[in-house]
């Protein structure tokens, strides 16, 4: 028997937790961990505003979708600043070493103030590079910005092959007027491509990852999808006539890039090669900010919590 004030047997009582209206109750949201490392989105090609405004606005989405999160961007071919980064393009190492000294600065702080904390370990920041596919030759360039801080750091994968690249060529592609924004709407576009060349940069290696997006990409189009090496002399004029030859007539290109990491030029020029439309690379479109994260939290271990089902 239990009294208003609790139980009267001195043993515990399950009390209900409030619930939140709805089929669905929303989950705690997810916020980095206290003192967790720095997200590094690491950026190539020749610095431009341009580039900065696409870099920010990839690591603001970051931010929005983890609270508490520390992001920063680094150029790989960017200025070489001291401590504090005060560049408008900071090099990647720079960004590093900066990341590194505040981490020191924050700890040496808590001990003068007589505040028990840990000393810093593991990596100082996780180094997501800003690429849709493999490119070897930008990975070395990472990977020198990262020894030449001498700080420790950890490079995740690139962004792609991934669905939600798919669905950001898709939205490219029909912002061009080159495909149908909705498979499930009952219209039509009359300069939707029946035919795509999927362009990318970084070798065999990159055509081959672009390949598993692009399945993906005709399985949303219900056309062909071919990839093509945008580095590689005459490849993008050869698919266009491989899916001409197969039936195809109005052809588009997707760049299966997110932009800085090639000189616009090239890429004019493969249009002019191909003879078709092109959309716009991916760019700051938000999945990008998305998948940045999803690599720094893999790395760490850290996983969002699902929606819980209830009545």
């Amino acid at each position: 028997m239990s009294s208003p004030t609790g139980p009267a047997s001195g043993l515990p009582v399950r009390m209900p937790r409030p619930r939140q209206p709805g089929r669905h109750r929303r989950p705690e949201p997810v916020a980095a961990p206290e003192g967790a490392p720095s997200l590094v989105l690491a950026v190539p090609g020749t610095p431009s505003a341009a580039t900065r405004m696409l870099a920010d606005e990839v690591v603001s989405i970051a931010r929005s979708e983890l609270p508490g999160l520390d992001a920063r961007v680094g150029f790989v071919e960017g200025e070489v600043t001291d401590f504090p980064v005060s560049a408008e393009f900071p090099s990647l190492a720079s960004v590093l070493a900066h990341a590194a000294k505040e981490r020191t600065a924050r700890y040496e702080q808590a001990v003068a103030a007589g505040v028990e904390a840990k000393a810093p370990e593991g990596p100082v920041a996780v180094v997501v590079p800003l690429l849709a596919g493999p490119d070897n030759a930008q990975i070395r360039q990472i990977r020198q910005g990262i020894a030449d801080s001498r700080v420790p750091a950890e490079l995740t994968d690139v962004l792609g092959p991934h669905p939600l690249l798919a669905e950001g060529l898709h939205v490219r592609l029909s912002e061009a007027g080159l495909a149908r924004a909705d498979r499930a709407r009952l219209f039509t576009v009359a300069t939707a491509a029946d035919g795509i060349i999927l362009a990318a940069v970084g070798g065999e290696e990159a055509v081959q990852a672009a390949g598993i997006t692009g399945m993906l990409l005709a399985a949303r189009l219900a056309v062909p999808v071919i990839a093509a090496a945008l580095d590689a002399e005459g490849a993008v004029a050869a698919t266009a006539e491989q899916l001409r030859a197969s039936g195809s007539q109005n052809l588009a290109l997707a760049p299966y890039l997110i932009g800085p990491e090639l000189d616009p030029s090239v890429l004019e020029a493969a249009v002019k090669d191909a003879g078709c439309a092109a959309a716009e690379p991916l760019g700051a479109y938000p999945a990008m900010g998305k998948l940045a994260l999803s690599k720094y939290t893999t790395a760490l271990g850290i996983t969002p919590q699902p929606a819980v089902s209830g009545s």
